[in-house]
């Protein structure tokens, strides 16, 4: 059984930080790309960041470069996504989801291609207040 659980949500003013985390398991860790996505109410749900545990590469959505940061502990088969500078727009349920690198070459798929991702946690709340 395929599960990824996330935590560390909850709220926080703008200009704050909060830190994410996602634990896997049921999947090998060291095969998989991992995103970040959310969702914010009457909105379709968006590519944040990825990261690939292939090789370590990242990506980001243009609306959180230069203030999120995606990291992941292979040992704890743990993902993060660091978030400074939150801004109320930040305000959305995230989610982490996996993707299987064998499919895509050893690659990922884009960090907007949410159709890619296989695998996904239940999400968590986070709120930014202005």
């Amino acid at each position: 059984l395929v599960q990824l659980a996330e935590s560390g949500g909850g709220s926080a003013q703008a200009g704050g930080s909060l830190r994410l985390s996602c634990v896997d398991s049921g999947i090998y860790h060291t095969t998989h790309c991992f995103g970040w996505f959310r969702q914010a109410p009457g909105k379709e749900r968006e590519g944040v960041a990825r990261i690939s545990s292939v090789d370590g590469s990242a990506e980001y959505a243009d609306s959180v470069k230069a203030r999120f940061t995606v990291s992941e502990d292979r040992a704890k088969k743990t993902l993060y996504l660091q978030m400074n500078n939150l801004k109320p727009e930040d305000t959305a349920m995230y989610y982490c989801a996996a993707a299987d690198s064998r499919s895509w070459g050893g690659g990922c798929p884009p960090v907007f291609a949410r159709a890619e991702y296989s695998y996904w946690g239940q999400g968590i709340q986070v709120t930014v207040s202005s």
